[in-house]
């Protein structure tokens, strides 16, 4: 523990970062490579929390602006959390990792209920605890849920798992020119509007002082090394 600069962390990923590259549900094989990188974390002896997105299935915003009511919208997107969730608790413990899924909306048959005491006992066992159904309310978005319970299990930082590097000027896939940014405020992210999080998030972030380092899921170590203090991605403070 002693090498690591951050040893209690969640990581927030997309659902799309489980789709892979067929866009939509949930890739097995993209999933396996994503709790690789975890078990990593896992044996360096991290304290580690996860948030997983739902857009690979469903996403709450997308639907209301189709149309359809945005409470219900929101909910589908929380339940479409807890099926990724399912996926990943499948996937780490294959791979010998013990988890717990916990949900803001409860189904006990499928896991446990959240409650923050019972979380953190849970990582203090050394398990990794996936939490899902976002807040448990609509129009909050998944990263208001993953800065939220990272509050809540007094983590010492926040992984935002992307496809890029970190964060850039502008979107690097269509701008040549965008620049890499190495270190931000939450003051720039809010100000410039770069999209880190949303701006609940960031403020969340922000007022308690959590730092958000935002790096590349597909590039190997990213995760253990970020939590070793290397420089890798870019450093939100």
């Amino acid at each position: 523990m002693s090498e690591l600069k951050y040893p209690r962390a969640l990581v927030k990923l997309s659902g799309e970062s489980l789709a892979g590259d067929q866009g939509f549900g949930i890739a097995p094989e993209v999933v396996d490579r994503l709790v690789l990188e975890v078990e990593t974390v896992y044996d360096a002896g991290v304290r580690l929390g996860l948030v997983v997105g739902g857009g690979n299935i469903v996403r709450g915003t997308e639907a209301s602006k189709r149309g359809m009511d945005r409470v219900s919208a929101d909910y589908m997107g929380m339940l479409a959390t807890v099926i990724n969730a399912l996926a990943l608790q499948d996937a780490l413990e294959r791979h010998g990792v013990e988890s717990r899924v916990m949900t803001a909306i409860r189904m006990e048959q499928l896991a446990e209920p959240y409650i923050r005491r019972r979380a953190l006992r849970h990582l203090e066992k050394g398990r990794v605890v996936i939490f899902a159904g976002g807040t448990g309310n609509p129009y909050f978005s998944t990263d208001t849920a993953a800065v939220l319970r990272a509050i809540e299990m007094n983590a010492d930082v926040i992984l935002k798992a992307t496809k890029v590097d970190g964060v850039y000027s502008a979107d690097p896939v269509h701008d040549p020119d965008a620049r890499f940014l190495p270190d931000l405020t939450f003051k720039e992210v809010i100000n410039k509007e770069l999209g880190v999080m949303d701006a609940a998030a960031v403020s969340l972030c922000r007022d308690n002082e959590l730092p958000v380092i935002v790096l590349n899921i597909r590039t190997s170590g990213a995760i253990l090394g970020a939590l070793r203090g290397e420089r890798i991605g870019t450093l939100v403070t």
